[in-house]
C-alpha cells in the first residue's frame, strides 16, 4: 500500500479534510469492542443435512447469531477448511476497507495522510458497529483476486437487430453469473404487427423474451440455486403491449393446470421449468398521455417502432383494466411512470431513462450500473428517542466518499457499462430500519407524523450526499457527462430543494431534521453552482435483504415492521420467540409506566398483536401496525409512505404494495392511478395467494372457481359410479397382528402422523391420523374421522372411492409438503388420500385418478410414459403393498388409542412461521432453497432470515 497521498493529489494541493466523529484517535475501532469465537453450523431443517460448517469464527459480542451466520456463509472468502479461508469479521472488513483507502489515496481524494487515516478509522468503525453496509457484491469481490465488481444493479440496452438481441442474451448471462441482476426496455424491437426489411413479419419482443427467460433460468445468479434477477420493461404505446401484459397471466393458468395434473409446480420444482417468463419481473412503462387518456376514457395510439406512426388505437381504460387484471391474477406487470422518471433525470442531454434494475429502485441511462450502500437508521436514535440528524449527516459524508472512490477501482461486466458508469458515477445510498425507527419514536407508519419524519430523513440523506458530491467535484472534478447536462442537473437539484420546502413538520424531532436538510440543500445549490457535481445520481431505496440482516435490522429498506414478534437464534444453539425490542421503547416514549409496558409486551407475545392489550390506548394502536397480522397496514398506507420519500431520491424505491387475497381489480387500478398522481416513479403490487406456483398459494378468483367446478364434476361422476355398486354389509376384520406403516408429514407447515394397517392380502384396512395436541378438539375430530374411515374400509368401501372424494378438497393448512411424491397439497385430506393411493393402489388405479409418484412423473418427462418397468407379479405386489421397516399395530381401530405419543407442536424457524403459528393465517412467501425456512418480503423480493439468501435481488 502506498504510504503517502498520490502525486496527483500533491499536484492539485487540494483534498478532503476528514473529521473524526465516530472513532477515537489512537484507539483502533476493533480495540473498543469485545470479540468472541462462535461456531457457524447451518442445516436444512427439513432434511437435517448440514449445508455449511465453520467453527471458531470471530465476531463482536453484540452481533447476533443470525448476522454472524449470514456473514460467515455469504461473505467470507476462501474454500471452507482451507488455511486461507477468512475466519474473522476483522479480516473481511480489513479486506474491503483496505481497497477503499488505497483507492482514495491513489486518486487524490484526501489532503494529507492524517486524513487518510481518519477515513480508514471512520469507515471501519461504521462497518463493525453495524451503522451501514455496502451492497453484497462489495463483500463478495472487493480485495479478492476476482474482478472488483462493486455494483448490484445494471441496466442494459437492446436495439432492433438480431446482433443486439443475441448480445443482450450474452451480457445478461455474464451479469447473472456474477451474482447480480439486470433490467432493460424492449420497446425498440419492432412489433409482431410490423414487417422486416426482407418483407416477412417480425416476431416481436415477447418472442425474444422466451430465449432470455430460458437463459436466466439455466444460469441462475452466481451459480447458486436461487433464480436470476431481471426486469423487462415495455412501453405502453408498443403495438405488442397486450401480448406482453398477458404473458405471465397466461402462464399462471398453465401452472394451475399442470399442478392439478400432479406435476411439481412449486417455486423451484422440477416441472416449473416448463413454464415460460418466470425469471423476470415485468413492468409497463406508462406515459402521462396514457394516464390522462385513462382518466378521460378516450382512446390511445400504439406506434410503429420503425416509423413512429400510430398503427392501432385502443381504449385506454380497457388496456389499463387488462394491466390491472393481470397484476391481480399473477402480480405482473408493475407500472413505471415514464414522464415522472424523466422529469427528475439529471442527464437528459445524454439520453432518456428507459428502464430500471430488477427491483425498480435504480433508474438511469442504458448500459449503466449502480453500487449501493444502506444506513441502519435505528443506530441514530438517541437516548431521548429523537433522531440524531447531525451524526447521520456525518455518516452520509463518509459513506458517499467511499462509494465514489469505489468507481475508481471497480471492474464492470461490459465495456459499455464501464464507460457509462465511470462517466456518470451513479451512486445509490439508502437506508434500512425505517419501520423500526418510527415505531421506537412512537410514530405510526401510516400517519402524518411518520411520513414527515421519513421525508425529512430522506431529504437530509440525499441533500448531504449531493453536498459531498459537489465538494468532491472541487477536488477530483465533476463527472465527465456533467458539462453537457449542467443545466438539467441543477434544475433537478432545485426540484429537490422545492420539495423539501413543502414538507410540513409536526414535531420537534422532525423539525430538527428538516432544519438540517434545508441547510444541506442550500449548500447543494451554492457548491453545485461553483463546482458542479461528482455524481449524476446519489440515492435510492433498495430492498436491503441480506445486508439488512448483516446490520441486525428489524426492518428492511422502507418497509414497515413485518410483525410484532420475532424468532431469534441464540449463541450456543437453540432459539426463542421475542417481542420486537422497539416495542418497549415505543411504549415508554408514549408515556406508559414499566408495569404497563410489561403487561402489554406479555400480551403481544401471546397474541401477536395489540388489539385489546391491557391498558393500551386505542389511539396508540397505529404505532404498532405491521405488514402482516391482525392490524396490517392498508395498501394506500404503503403508497403514501413511498410518495412522502420519493421527491428526495435520485432513483426510486424497491417496494411491493401488498394486498389481501380479497382485493379487487378495481383496488389495484386505484393504487396504480393514485401512485401516478402522487408522483411515484414505479409501483408493483402483490395480492396474497395470487401465485399458484408458490407455496401456500391456492389460486384465486376465477382459478378457485374453475378448480372447484372441476372437483365437483369429478365427484359427481364418482358418486354415479358408486351408486351402481351394492356392497354386502359384511365386515372384513383385520388380523390381530398385521403389517402397518407410520408416515410423518408436513402440509403448509402443519405437522402430523398417519398410521395405516393392511390386511393379509396387502389391501388397506385401517387409518389412524394424529394432528394437534392430545385432548384437543382437532385431535378428537381426527380420531373420529380415522375410526369412520377404517370401518368403511373394512365394510368394503373401495379405497379408490375415498381417494376420489377427498383429494382436491381445499382448506387450510395447505401448500408445500415434505413428501417428494406429493409436493403440493390443497388440504390435509388431499395429502393423506394421495399418499394412501400411492402406498396401496396399483399403477392402473392411481393412473385413472391422475396420481403419480415423483419417479413416475420424471419417467414421463424422459420417455413420455408414466408406465413403470415390467415387474414379475410377485415383485409388483411387493412394490405396491409391502411397506418399509413397518411397525406392527396390534389393536382394532374402534377399540384402540389412535397414537399413544402426542405429535410435537409445530416449531417456528423464522419470524414468518412464528407469525403463522400465532395468528393462524398463512404468510404467502416462498421457502428458502438453502435452509428450507419460510422467507419474508424485502422490497420487491424475499429474503431468508435463517441464511440471508434472497429470491433474486442482490
Amino acid at each position: 500500500m502506498t504510504e503517502t497521498v498520490s502525486a496527483a493529489q500533491q499536484a492539485t494541493g487540494k483534498g478532503l479534510k476528514m473529521e473524526r466523529v465516530f472513532s477515537t484517535e489512537g484507539v483502533h475501532p476493533y480495540d473498543a469492542i469485545t470479540w468472541e469465537r462462535r461456531d457457524v453450523v447451518q442445516t436444512n431443517w427439513k432434511t437435517g443435512e448440514t449445508v455449511f460448517e465453520q467453527r471458531g469464527v470471530e465476531f463482536p459480542d453484540f452481533w447476533s447469531v443470525n448476522a454472524s451466520t449470514i456473514v460467515t456463509t455469504k461473505y467470507f472468502r476462501g474454500a471452507v477448511g482451507a488455511p486461507d479461508r477468512e475466519q474473522s469479521l476483522k479480516q473481511l472488513i480489513d479486506r474491503v476497507v483496505g481497497k477503499y483507502v488505497a483507492g482514495g489515496r491513489d486518486n487524490g481524494y484526501f489532503a494529507t495522510e492524517a486524513d487518510v487515516k481518519v477515513f480508514e478509522d471512520e469507515l471501519t468503525w461504521l462497518l463493525v458497529n453495524q451503522y451501514f453496509s455496502f451492497n453484497s457484491p462489495v463483500w463478495f469481490n472487493v480485495g479478492t483476486t476476482a474482478p472488483q465488481q462493486v455494483s448490484a444493479c445494471f441496466i442494459l440496452a437492446v436495439d432492433d437487430s438480431m446482433d443486439s438481441i443475441l448480445n443482450w442474451y450474452k451480457e445478461e448471462g455474464f451479469i447473472f453469473k456474477g451474482g447480480s441482476g439486470a433490467g432493460l426496455n424492449l420497446s425498440r424491437i419492432r412489433s409482431s404487427k410490423e414487417l422486416l426489411k426482407s418483407g416477412g413479419t417480425a416476431s416481436g419482443p415477447v418472442s425474444f423474451m422466451r430465449g432470455a427467460d430460458a437463459s436466466a433460468g439455466t444460469i441462475k445468479s452466481g451459480g447458486a440455486t436461487r433464480r436470476a434477477a431481471k426486469m423487462v420493461v415495455l412501453d405502453v404505446d408498443h403495438p405488442d403491449i397486450e401480448e406482453f401484459v398477458e404473458t405471465k397471466w397466461r402462464e399462471e393458468d398453465k401452472i394451475r393446470a399442470l399442478r392439478d395434473a400432479g406435476f411439481d409446480m412449486d417455486l423451484g420444482g422440477k416441472d416449473i421449468t416448463s413454464v415460460q417468463y418466470q425469471n423476470a419481473n415485468n413492468s409497463v412503462r406508462v406515459s402521462d398521455e396514457f394516464m390522462k387518456a385513462v382518466e378521460a376514457g378516450t382512446d390511445f395510439g400504439l406506434k410503429s417502432r420503425t416509423t413512429g406512426e400510430v398503427i392501432e388505437r385502443v381504449d385506454a381504460r380497457g388496456l389499463f383494466r387488462k394491466i390491472s387484471e393481470a397484476a391481480w391474477a399473477c402480480a405482473d406487470p408493475g407500472l413505471q411512470y415514464d414522464d415522472t422518471i424523466n422529469d427528475w433525470h439529471t442527464n437528459p442531454e445524454t439520453g432518456r431513462i428507459t428502464a430500471s434494475n430488477p427491483c425498480s429502485e435504480y433508474m438511469s441511462l442504458d448500459n449503466s450500473s449502480c453500487n449501493l450502500a444502506s444506513l441502519n437508521l435505528l443506530k441514530f436514535l438517541k437516548d431521548d428517542d429523537t433522531f440524531d440528524a447531525p451524526l447521520f449527516a456525518k455518516a452520509v459524508e463518509v459513506i458517499i466518499t467511499a462509494m465514489d472512490i469505489s468507481i475508481c477501482f471497480a471492474d464492470f461486466p461490459t465495456e459499455a457499462i464501464g464507460k457509462t458508469t465511470v462517466d456518470y458515477r451513479q451512486l445509490g445510498i439508502g437506508y434500512a430500519n425505517l419501520g423500526a425507527l418510527l415505531m421506537a419514536m412512537g410514530l405510526g407508519y401510516d400517519s402524518d407524523g411518520g411520513r414527515a419524519m421519513a421525508a425529512t430523513i430522506t431529504s437530509l440523506m440525499t441533500g448531504t450526499s449531493y453536498k459531498r458530491s459537489a465538494e468532491l467535484a472541487a477536488i477530483v472534478g465533476p463527472y465527465a457527462g456533467y458539462a453537457r447536462n449542467a443545466d438539467a442537473h441543477k434544475r433537478v437539484m432545485r426540484k429537490h430543494q422545492a420539495a423539501n420546502d413543502q414538507v410540513r413538520t409536526l414535531h420537534i424531532a422532525d423539525a430538527e431534521v428538516h432544519k438540517l436538510a434545508t441547510q444541506a440543500w442550500a449548500d447543494v445549490q451554492k457548491l453545485g453552482e461553483a463546482n458542479g457535481f461528482r455524481n449524476a445520481q446519489a440515492s435510492v431505496l433498495a430492498p436491503t435483504g441480506t445486508i439488512g440482516f448483516m446490520m441486525d435490522c428489524d426492518t428492511t429498506g422502507i418497509e414497515p415492521d413485518f410483525s410484532l414478534v420475532k424468532f431469534k437464534k441464540l449463541v450456543g444453539g437453540g432459539s426463542m420467540q421475542i417481542v420486537n425490542q422497539t416495542i418497549p421503547r415505543a411504549l415508554k416514549k408514549l408515556g406508559y409506566q414499566p408495569e404497563q409496558v410489561e403487561a402489554i409486551v406479555a400480551y403481544i407475545a401471546e397474541h401477536g398483536h395489540v388489539i385489546d392489550a391491557p391498558g393500551l390506548k386505542t389511539e396508540h394502536y397505529e404505532v404498532f401496525d405491521t405488514a402482516m397480522g391482525a392490524r396490517s397496514l392498508k395498501p394506500m398506507g404503503h403508497v403514501n409512505m413511498m410518495a412522502a420519500c420519493q421527491p428526495f431520491l435520485s432513483g426510486a424505491i424497491s417496494k411491493t404494495v401488498n394486498l389481501p387475497e380479497t382485493a379487487t381489480v378495481e383496488e389495484i387500478e386505484d393504487i396504480y392511478l393514485q401512485s401516478w398522481k402522487l408522483g411515484l416513479k414505479a409501483t408493483a403490487v402483490y395480492r396474497d395467494n395470487c401465485k399458484v406456483g408458490q407455496p401456500l398459494a391456492d389460486g384465486g378468483g376465477k382459478a378457485k372457481k374453475d378448480a372447484a367446478d372441476k372437483a365437483a364434476a369429478e365427484a359427481e361422476v364418482v358418486e354415479k359410479i358408486v351408486e351402481k355398486v351394492v356392497y354386502a354389509p359384511t365386515r372384513k376384520r383385520l388380523p390381530k397382528s398385521r403389517v402397518s406403516r407410520t408416515t410423518s408429514f408436513t402440509v403448509g407447515g402443519a405437522e402430523g402422523y398417519m398410521t395405516s394397517g393392511a390386511h393379509e392380502d396387502g389391501s388397506l384396512g385401517e387409518v389412524f391420523l394424529k394432528l394437534g395436541k392430545q385432548g384437543s378438539t382437532l385431535a378428537g375430530v381426527m380420531d373420529a374421522f380415522s375410526i369412520a374411515t377404517s370401518i368403511g374400509l373394512q365394510y368394503g368401501v373401495p379405497l379408490e372411492t375415498y381417494v376420489a372424494k377427498f383429494t382436491n378438497l381445499r382448506f387450510e393448512p395447505a401448500g408445500l409438503t415434505d413428501d417428494a411424491d406429493v409436493r403440493m397439497a390443497q388440504s390435509i385430506m388431499d395429502y393423506i388420500f394421495r399418499r394412501l393411493a400411492l402406498d396401496y393402489l396399483d399403477f392402473d388405479a392411481r393412473s385413472a385418478l391422475g396420481i403419480y409418484s415423483a419417479e413416475e412423473r420424471q419417467r414421463h418427462l424422459e420417455t413420455g410414459s408414466y408406465e413403470p418397468l415390467e415387474l414379475s407379479e410377485a415383485e409388483s405386489l411387493k412394490t405396491v403393498h409391502e411397506p418399509e421397516a413397518a411397525p406392527v399395530a396390534k389393536t382394532e381401530p374402534v377399540e384402540a388409542e389412535v397414537v399413544e405419543e402426542a405429535a410435537p407442536e409445530r416449531a417456528a424457524k423464522t419470524s414468518a412461521e412464528l407469525l403463522e403459528i400465532i395468528t393462524g393465517t398463512a404468510v404467502d412467501s416462498p421457502l428458502c432453497f438453502t435452509c428450507g425456512t419460510k422467507m419474508r418480503p424485502a422490497g420487491s423480493c424475499y429474503v431468508c432470515e435463517g441464511c440471508g439468501s434472497t429470491s433474486g435481488c442482490s
